[in-house]
């Protein structure tokens, strides 16, 4: 049941765990993006350079000031109305691990619409990382078999929601905006 999988992953989150988790877009690894420790471990499961920048998922956008200094105001209207997930990239980030945080000084935020993300940080309260459930280097996986096993033995927890899901997704479109509201597509 969804509510007994967000409890089992919320749980590992609290302790620092890193899980396995379906996202709106492709699979996903992620754990608290304010535990350096716990992004440590994240990084070394994926075996990723950590000058490489990972993505935040939050489940609101009026959380955004918290992680955030400077939002310009068009940000809220790319959240709003982007009909695909979109990752903005803001400088100025703040109150996250300092692991998740760009050299220079920016994160990747995506306001998530997911029916286990969503749900998931809202109980945790906090950001999640999600970054894709590959090693460094190799193919994002379409779907949850394309997994590689060594990452599934890694984890600390496995979400069982959307196994078998085989709707092709893709990683989300990520736009950078300074604060003052000029924009640049990084991947579209």
């Amino acid at each position: 049941m969804l509510r007994d999988e967000i409890n089992k992953a919320f749980e590992i989150l609290k302790s620092g765990g890193v899980i396995l988790y379906p996202t709106d877009t492709i699979w996903g690894l992620g754990c608290d993006a304010t535990n350096p420790d716990a992004v440590e471990k994240l990084l070394n499961i994926k075996n990723r350079p950590a000058e490489k920048s990972l993505i935040v998922l939050l489940d609101v956008d009026s959380k955004l000031q918290s992680y955030v200094a400077e939002i310009p105001d068009v940000a809220y209207d790319l959240i709003e109305y982007a009909e695909h997930p979109l990752t903005i990239i803001f400088s100025g980030a703040k109150n996250l691990a300092h692991n998740v945080i760009n050299a220079d000084g920016s994160v990747g935020i995506r306001i998530v619409k997911h029916d286990f993300c969503t749900p998931l940080i809202q109980r945790f309260r906090k950001p999640i990382v999600s970054t894709s459930a590959n090693l460094s280097g190799n193919a994002s996986p379409k779907f949850f078999d394309d997994i590689d096993p060594e990452i599934i033995d890694a984890v600390d927890y496995v979400v069982d929601f959307e196994q078998e899901n085989r709707s092709i997704k893709k990683p989300s479109t990520i736009m950078k905006l300074s604060a003052s509201g000029q924009f640049e597509f990084i991947r579209k």
